[in-house]
């Protein structure tokens, strides 16, 4: 039987309101808006199937018509449902408020009752974990549940992947041991809140840190100035490639993690792997709407040339 990638966390309605000017505090300002299927490890989920990957998806979903849409996009892609949950709240949102050239200018999220996903849950489907290839999980849950995934994935030897999602559930990781977990992928703004100690001065002492607390390998996001991956026998900084337009910002760090999990699927090195992932990203800043849906894993793998020419 062959593995599955199991994504853990958010499922969400994305509503994201693009300006068309520059934004004005304090008054209305025009937008135009997308609506799309969203939520990190749906996202994560949603583009590792479209590259031709078996994945499971282990999320909270509302008992109304958008929490049944997002059931139905996830059977459409070939997404297996086999551990989620429906609840009788609202399915989760996320609004975001995009500037004109397509920055995020700040964003809203209600989340489905994520807390759902206990240990005792996890401990229920340990059968369908254990088969995982790789579980990545976004940090929205509760650090009880991720706990668990921690000391299972080690006992396991299942590589364990922590997506910080934001600051607030960055920081309250902040104390916990990383023994058992084969990557953190915060951007600048989550590295330091994942921290213990405040007073570090470079992002190397911070990646250091989490290295020292037991994580094999910390990928550091940095927007536009590409991304940095720390291990204990080396580091890799890769620049981002150069995208003329960008048309939403929204889930390309979602890509990126997907494209890196691809490539570290098929075998590729730690360095082919994050120009897979560069790669992606690049794409899904290109189009309206979290995921690259115009991309199968043939035409991903070919790009590489096209953004990073030997």
């Amino acid at each position: 039987m062959q593995k599955q990638i199991i994504c853990i966390g958010a499922a969400l309605v994305d509503e994201l309101y693009s300006a068309t000017a520059p934004m004005l505090l304090a008054t209305t300002n025009d937008a135009v808006v997308h609506r799309s299927a969203g939520g990190v490890s749906r996202n994560i989920a949603h583009q590792l199937a479209l590259l031709g990957l078996p994945v499971q998806l282990i999320s909270v979903f509302g008992n109304d018509g958008e929490g049944d849409w997002l059931k139905t996009i996830c059977s459409y892609t070939n997404i297996k449902l086999d551990a989620a949950i429906t609840t009788h709240s609202l399915t989760g949102k996320y609004t975001g408020i995009l500037n004109y050239d397509g920055s995020l200018f700040t964003a809203l999220i209600t989340n489905a009752e994520l807390e759902l996903i206990t240990p005792e849950h996890l401990q229920k489907h340990k059968e369908l974990l254990a088969n995982a290839a790789y579980i990545i999980l976004d940090a929205n849950i509760s650090v009880e549940s991720i706990n668990w995934l921690v000391d299972f994935c080690f006992d396991k030897k299942i590589p364990f992947i922590i997506e910080p999602v934001s600051v607030p559930p960055a920081a309250k990781l902040s104390k916990m041991s990383f023994k058992g977990v084969n990557m953190i992928t915060p951007n600048e703004d989550e590295l330091p809140a994942l921290c213990t100690s405040k007073q570090y001065t470079t992002v190397q002492q911070q990646a250091q840190e989490l290295l020292n607390r037991g994580a094999e390998k910390v990928w550091l996001h940095n927007g536009a100035a590409g991304s940095i991956l720390f291990t204990r026998e080396q580091t890799i900084h890769l620049s981002a490639p150069n995208v003329l337009e960008v048309k939403d910002c929204t889930g390309a760090g979602d890509g990126s993690l997907s494209g890196f999990i691809l490539a570290q699927y098929l075998g590729k090195s730690d360095e082919e792997s994050l120009k897979i992932a560069h790669t992606l990203s690049a794409e899904i800043l290109q189009v309206n709407g979290a995921i690259a849906t115009h991309i199968k894993q043939d035409e991903l793998l070919r790009l590489v040339e096209k953004y990073y020419p030997n």
